[in-house]
């Protein structure tokens, strides 16, 4: 897979990020669009394996447009400068935990769990930790997993605890969490060597466990 023309493609579309320039290069952009959905149903293969929740997605369920929102943001620029996929149970639109690729020049990463959780689905998943804390605890507490994901994000993080949950709570830091997601960002230079997609296993194996969690609290 070119991944190097990925990044060529994308690196030009941060200089020349408009509509003019976009639809003079549109052969360029078919061709990187199509080898990330390549890579993505790829990956899709042995992550299902891993994680069977997963189901039979492909590549186009989890695949996010490159087209921007603007008509509420202050930047008018109408194109995203990145590739990016969710792979879970239902694609970009799940409420599941699943994994996130994102493919920029020098600021391509890995995620993985859920982001912005809606109500209930927040509140299922604080409830598992409550009742369940020396599991979450052995999760995050992993010597692979600590190496690879050292913290959760902390974004929106509440500063008092949520209400119904005692403040003594020994995991009562996680309860204030608002996302329950992994960051562990990847150079250029890792897309351009052999077996990417191997080498990506090798991380997401370590993620998987925290999702399986997430995903036992919100069924």
């Amino acid at each position: 897979m070119n991944f190097k023309q990925i990044f060529n493609f994308l690196a030009q579309l941060q200089v020349y990020n408009d509509r003019n320039w976009f639809n003079e290069h549109k052969d360029e952009y078919n061709e990187a669009r199509t080898t990330f959905e390549t890579f993505v149903d790829a990956l899709i293969l042995p992550l299902s394996q891993l994680d069977t929740s997963i189901g039979t997605v492909t590549a186009a369920d989890c695949m996010f447009r490159i087209y921007r929102d603007i008509r509420f943001s202050n930047d008018k620029t109408p194109y995203k400068t990145h590739f990016s996929a969710f792979i879970a149970n239902g694609g970009r639109k799940t409420r599941m935990a699943g994994y996130y690729i994102h493919l920029q020049p020098d600021e391509s990463f890995l995620a993985g769990g859920i982001y912005a959780p809606d109500p209930v689905t927040l509140e299922s998943i604080r409830n598992a930790i409550y009742h369940n804390p020396d599991e979450i605890r052995r999760i995050l507490d992993d010597k692979n997993f600590k190496k690879l994901f050292p913290t959760l994000s902390h974004e929106e993080k509440l500063k008092n605890p949520p209400k119904s949950y005692p403040k003594d709570f020994k995991e009562i830091e996680l309860l204030k969490n608002k996302h329950f997601v992994t960051h562990h960002a990847l150079d250029n230079g890792f897309f351009l060597q052999e077996n990417v997609v191997e080498r990506l296993m090798e991380i997401l194996k370590v993620q998987y466990p925290l999702n399986e969690f997430l995903n036992k609290a919100v069924r």
